[in-house]
């Protein structure tokens, strides 16, 4: 079975070195509470594919973020790779040059340099790769969040014009519509993650982005599942199996190759230049470690970039 890359960047909850933070605890962990894409961790469990979960919170060090603040939106609100503030603008933490020096190294970079090389395994494997981004959102948005409309659907898909062929998309939204619930593409946020190293570059990379309304599985505004996380679970885990028939359908016409004049190489290579940190917490998944300093870069889709501060 070719296996899928499934990243899972904002499951946890852990705060591996409290260094720099200047809340307590209680107000840390309702920021945790409400930042956190609480389950997906166990939502999109698969024990056929390749699962890369990042193994601390996103408030401690966001491997979807841009290393460089300057080329991410979200550091206006104090909340690029490391956060310094809330999502209601209160500062939380104060990053010295020392300590944003250790986190991206020990952290970021590791969970990137993880991340390129599960890619780069599937495309000497296979000579094709496909990641599904995983994510969740809350039903009303953050305040720090860059689109506001209020009338949110139940799923979200992300897409980039280079990585995520129209069927591919095509499939997905006509999956979900086809269950009874409403579909966003690009909508309320944008993109999908790919490597750096193979971003812009690689049409044998496919990344598609999937978001799921945190009401369908928890109970208001807590993270105590709801009566409906089973039906999602079972929902999520038949659009993987769909995800991936689509994709083997395409590689095998050959129709995945959208641009006629790219030319292949399929190679493996013993370095990887990126950015990500992960912690295994089944043994189907994979756990990132032993990367060294020199595996750097940020690894984004472009409008991911720009996206909202849920996913």
């Amino acid at each position: 079975m070719r296996k899928i890359i499934l990243h899972i960047p904002h499951s946890s909850t852990g705060i591996p070195d409290s260094q720099g933070f200047i809340v307590d605890a209680d107000f840390l962990n309702s920021e945790i509470l409400k930042l956190t894409d609480w389950y997906t961790d166990e939502l999109f469990y698969s024990q056929n594919d390749i699962m890369l979960i990042a193994g601390f919170s996103r408030i401690f060090c966001d491997v979807e973020r841009f290393e460089n603040d300057a080329k991410e939106k979200m550091s206006q609100f104090g909340m690029g790779v490391l956060y310094q503030k809330s999502d209601d603008g209160k500062e939380i933490r104060l990053i010295s040059p020392e300590l944003r020096h250790k986190i991206l190294t020990d952290f970021y970079r590791k969970h990137h340099s993880g991340f390129t090389q599960a890619v780069q395994n599937q495309l000497c494997e296979n000579g094709e790769a496909l990641i599904i981004d995983c994510h969740s959102f809350p039903d009303i948005p953050l305040k720090r969040d860059l689109n506001q409309d209020a009338n949110r659907p139940d799923f979200n898909v992300g897409t980039d014009p280079f990585h995520t062929p129209e069927i591919l998309f095509e499939v997905a939204v006509r999956f979900f519509e086809e269950k009874g619930f409403s579909v966003g593409v690009d909508w309320p946020y944008s993109g999908s993650i790919v490597p750096l190293k193979f971003y812009q570059n690689d049409k044998r990379v496919k990344s598609i982005m999937l978001e799921i309304n945190r009401k369908l599985y928890l109970n208001g505004a807590t993270n105590k599942k709801s009566e409906g996380f089973v039906k999602i679970r079972k929902v999520v885990g038949e659009f993987i199996e769909s995800v991936r028939n689509t994709f083997l359908s395409l590689t095998k016409s050959g129709s995945v190759y959208l641009n006629p004049s790219y030319t292949f190489t399929t190679f493996c290579v013993s370095s990887f230049k990126l950015n990500f940190s992960s912690t295994a917490f089944r043994p189907s998944m994979l756990i990132c470690n032993n990367f060294s300093e020199s595996d750097k870069t940020s690894a984004h889709f472009s409008a991911r970039a720009l996206a909202v501060l849920g996913v």
